[in-house]
């Protein structure tokens, strides 16, 4: 399918690797240009790289830290008039609710509500003047259903989602459509760091872990990046007009609900 999107401009945010480089990958497959963000310069360029040679788009690189004002500043300038925005944020660290204190929940609404708010309002504006715009938020399954130990990304990702119910159709008018994608387990390096978690807690191998959790998923398996960053292209495509400040579950089935 020719997504209509060949020439555009998209910043993809902490896209060196894992769900954001599937969404970087899948965006350069369908000609679009891209800006790529992360804080590691090492594995930023080598991606950058390799997404030049094999789809022959232009690709920016700036390594910084997309959640500090300083580095948020460095890849809006860099970026300048973008027709598409990926958000994406690593998640806070799991734990119990009494581990947490103000100071965690800070450095959680910073990462994973108020950068992507932030980067939303500094590129809309121009968007909406062109009249066509894009934004996926990367968000999580934990905002349809709550993980207990991630009890701080469900707190910030479930306030950004509600921010994105009402702004995304404040801006629909104007040819700018915002939606959030709600990943699973997707074979990245989060999943190996939630997998050491229950590995250590529970006394299993690592390999032992991997199994416990993919029998939860009715796929019975982990997601990948390559399918994920394809939906994230659809959203992105002239095919999505109609899509509207939606939380799309990409999780296997994981998530036990109707609706």
């Amino acid at each position: 399918m020719d997504l209509g999107i060949a020439g555009k401009r998209a910043l993809v945010c902490a896209s060196s690797k894992g769900l954001g480089r599937g969404c970087a990958e899948a965006l350069a497959e369908a000609g679009v240009d891209l800006v790529m963000n992360a804080r590691g310069a090492e594995a930023l360029e080598a991606a950058a790289a390799d997404i030049r040679a094999r789809f022959d788009v232009s690709v920016t690189t700036v390594a910084a830290d997309i959640v500090s004002e300083a580095g948020r500043a460095e890849v809006l300038e860099a970026a300048g008039a973008v027709d598409i925005l990926v958000t994406n944020a690593g998640g806070p660290p799991p734990g119990l609710w009494s581990d947490w204190y103000r100071e965690d929940f800070i450095g959680a609404l910073d990462a994973n509500m108020l950068t992507p708010i932030a980067l939303m309002s500094a590129l809309m504006p121009g968007m909406i003047d062109r009249g066509w715009g894009r934004v996926v938020n990367i968000t999580s399954q934990s905002v349809k259903a709550p993980i207990p130990q991630l009890g701080l990304s469900n707190a910030a990702r479930t306030g950004l989602t509600g921010y994105v119910a009402g702004t995304a159709r404040q801006v629909a008018p104007h040819g700018v459509v915002v939606n959030n994608l709600q990943p699973g387990i997707h074979a990245t390096d989060r999943a190996v760091s939630l997998d050491g978690g229950v590995a250590q807690a529970q006394g299993i191998s690592m390999e032992d872990a991997k199994a416990q959790r993919e029998a939860t998923i009715p796929a019975r398996r982990y997601g990948t990046a390559a399918e994920f960053g394809q939906t994230c292209a659809f959203l992105c495509s002239q095919h999505a007009g109609f899509i509207i400040g939606q939380n799309i579950l990409l999780d296997g089935g994981a998530t036990n609900a109707t609706m």
